[in-house]
């Protein structure tokens, strides 16, 4: 005879839409879910129309993070202080590992009529939040998939990214059918888990809150099991799980570090390669 293990899915915990900020949703800040959440610190659901007039992001500084931009719709020139610069695809992924310090900037590429996607910030282990900057660009054909989910950061199935995630973390662009279920078994540690819908609908087993709609974010029970979905409408959304991160979030303007020393170490970075922009006149432009 055969007993038969009951298995319970991910209760959620907390449910909500953000702030709006014009064209973008603020759904995570460092000085509120990103302390339930970390490292995931911060989350952006942006998307606008450049018949609007919107210019993109001017030349901004981070430090002690890394951002993920998943580029859902719309190319998007780029342009940092590590010397790269280019193109981004609509399907592409930015990740930039700021560090020590760095300076960033991304515009709608000529032409393009509507930009969407997501800004993910990691806060980095001590080991990392001061190392030098780094800068991966991605093309949409370099992003692995594994069934439905995309790997943005981390690993899934067979698929891995190709960028280095800086402590044990999966971040996921997932697309499903309607009617289409999902079950996401996160690897052993990761008790953070979090998802946000981009479109559609995703019922996860809320009875009270009732099923996920387009812009809202839905915080998990730390745990270790699994997330199970059904889709509601052809839906996309972004899923992330983490091992928690250990240490105080020391918050600046741009920055989170780990303690008070290394955000001045930071803040100073990023006030030296200011100044060194506001020389070359690249300060107030978009790229």
């Amino acid at each position: 005879m055969t007993a038969e293990v009951a298995t319970r899915t991910r209760a959620i915990v907390y449910r909500t839409r953000g702030m709006k900020h014009g064209p973008i949703a603020r759904l995570v800040s460092p000085g509120d879910l990103g302390e339930f959440l970390k490292p995931f610190v911060f989350l952006d659901l942006f998307g606008f129309d450049t018949e609007g007039g919107h210019r993109g992001f001017g030349m901004h500084p981070h430090s002690g993070i890394a951002t993920l931009t998943w580029l859902i719709e719309g190319d998007t020139l780029y342009e940092d202080t590590t010397g790269e610069q280019g193109v981004l695809r609509g399907g592409g992924v930015e990740w930039m590992r700021a560090g020590n310090g760095v300076w960033h900037t991304g515009a709608p590429a000529p032409g393009v009529q509507r930009v969407r996607g997501f800004q993910l910030w990691v806060a980095l282990p001590a080991s990392e939040e001061n190392a030098p900057a780094q800068s991966i660009y991605l093309a949409p054909s370099q992003v692995p998939r594994e069934g439905p989910a995309r790997v943005l950061l981390g690993s899934y199935g067979a698929a891995r990214s190709a960028i280095p995630a800086p402590a044990p973390i999966n971040y996921l662009a997932v697309q499903l059918k309607d009617g289409e279920r999902w079950r996401y078994t996160p690897p052993a540690g990761h008790t953070v888990g979090w998802l946000a819908v981009e479109s559609g609908q995703l019922d996860a087993g809320d009875a009270a809150g009732g099923p996920i709609g387009d812009g809202e974010l839905a915080v998990f029970e730390e745990s270790g099991e699994a997330i199970e979905l059904v889709a509601h409408g052809d839906t996309s959304f972004v899923l992330g799980s983490a091992v928690k991160h250990p240490h105080e979030l020391v918050m600046g303007h741009y920055s989170v570090h780990t303690s008070r020393a290394t955000l001045d170490q930071g803040e100073a970075e990023i006030r030296r390669i200011g100044a060194k922009l506001r020389q070359e006149g690249r300060l107030g432009r978009a790229a």
